[in-house]
């Protein structure tokens, strides 16, 4: 493989690099030396699960790691618990070492379903953090000035609107420059909202006579709405540790638009066997539901291997073109003292809604089935008898619930 080729592979999916004419130098001269590139990107363990958002980084490292090249998956224990003030438009919430350390856990766990184990270093930024003195630490902030923190959207903003910026949401992206110095780090991933951090990275490296590494910048992924970023938070998530049939029902909602976004960003089909997809569906040679189903067995499979790819495709295809239900439904018993009860309050009892607002929303939007029959009185009551009823939200929830009536004059 020319360098050539080798680039056409990396660039695939970049927002943008800093630069490109720097990374094929970087790349000829690893081939002179004989030298694999160090390849770095951070997570801050801010939340236990990752999603296919955080994957687009992941996939980005496995191309580089099939070249030959050495990847760091860096885990920011040290920063996450000073918190990222990317976005942020009030100082963000720090976190315990007891929760950083048990995040840390289940994302080592999560990474190699994608990295291969024996190929990639995985680095925690306390080990040349926490033996930081404070001479050190100054030495640290001597090398950036508040103009050039300022300079960053976020902190502009609050600074011109009166919100407080504390002092150690500045080290934040000086320490997470530090890491590419300490790693002596050649590239660095990061998502788009990262370019502040990034840059600052180049600049510490610079400061302590590094070569300043290339930053390859990857697009945010939309979550399932197709509008807001990917976030657990919005619930427009597919989480990488969900059930297999879960991940695919989610991934069969997205529109026909963000499907390709999805194939290029996710998809290890090169582009253009993605284009070819495309237009054989423009012709009317490929259904685009095929097309998604394509995308959705390949991600799953991925996660949870290719039988189990088969088995959610076949109870998609059963619930949702059958219009069966699913074979296996997780099932409720509500006690209650009432003959009837509400049906929020069933909602909230099945964890169907996380909220009573959640349920009436759900009610009044026309998500919610009771046996087949769609309500949408958010007051509605339902009677508390003997029998197994299915409740459906959605599209794709399901549960059993029966009723224990208990006397309340007992």
């Amino acid at each position: 493989m020319t360098v050539e080729e080798e680039l056409e592979i990396l660039l695939r999916g970049v927002a943008e690099i800093i630069s490109e004419k720097e990374l094929k130098e970087k790349l000829e001269k690893s081939r002179k030396e004989n030298r694999p590139l160090k390849i770095k990107a951070g997570f801050d363990p801010t939340a236990p699960d990752l999603h296919l958002g955080h994957t687009v980084l992941l996939m980005k490292m496995k191309q580089f790691q099939d070249l030959g090249h050495e990847v760091i998956f860096l885990i920011g224990d040290f920063t996450a618990m000073i918190g990222d003030p990317t976005g942020r438009s009030a100082v963000r919430k720090a976190l315990t070492r007891e929760e950083v350390l048990e995040n840390a856990k289940t994302y080592k766990e999560q990474v190699f379903k994608i990295l291969d184990p024996e190929k990639t270093k995985i680095a925690f930024n306390s080990t040349w953090l926490s033996p930081m003195t404070a001479e050190d630490m100054i030495r640290l902030t001597a090398k950036y000035t508040v103009a050039r923190m300022l300079e960053r959207d976020d902190f502009k903003k609050r600074f011109e609107s009166g919100v407080p910026i504390y002092i150690h949401e500045f080290i934040y992206p000086l320490m997470q420059g530090y890491d590419s110095v300490a790693l002596e780090a050649d590239v660095e991933l990061g998502g788009t909202d990262q370019k502040f951090n990034l840059l600052v990275a180049r600049d510490i490296q610079r400061e302590y006579g590094q070569e300043p590494e290339v930053v390859m910048m990857l697009p945010i992924l939309e979550g399932l709405d197709g509008v807001n970023k990917m976030s657990k938070s919005l619930g427009n998530y597919v989480g990488i540790t969900e059930p297999p049939n879960v991940m695919y029902g989610k991934l069969m909602s997205i529109s026909d638009e963000l499907m390709w976004r999805y194939y290029e960003l996710l998809s290890d089909l090169s582009l253009n066997e993605i284009e070819k997809k495309k237009r054989a569906v423009e012709t009317g040679e490929y259904h685009p539901k095929r097309a998604k189903m394509d995308l959705a067995f390949e991600i799953v499979a991925r996660y949870h291997g290719k039988e189990a790819a088969q088995k959610a495709e076949e109870e998609f295809e059963r619930v949702f073109k059958m219009k069966q239900l699913p074979e296996e439904m997780e099932e409720f018993v509500i006690t209650t003292d009432t003959p009837r009860i509400r049906l929020v309050n069933i909602l909230t009892s099945t964890r169907m809604a996380k909220s009573k607002a959640e349920a009436k929303r759900l009610i009044e939007q026309g998500g919610v089935r009771w046996d087949g029959e769609r309500i949408t009185d958010i007051n509605a009551e339902i009677e508390c008898d003997e029998k197994e009823h299915i409740l459906k939200v959605g599209k794709k929830k399901f549960c059993k619930v029966s009723f224990n009536v208990i006397d309340g004059n007992a």
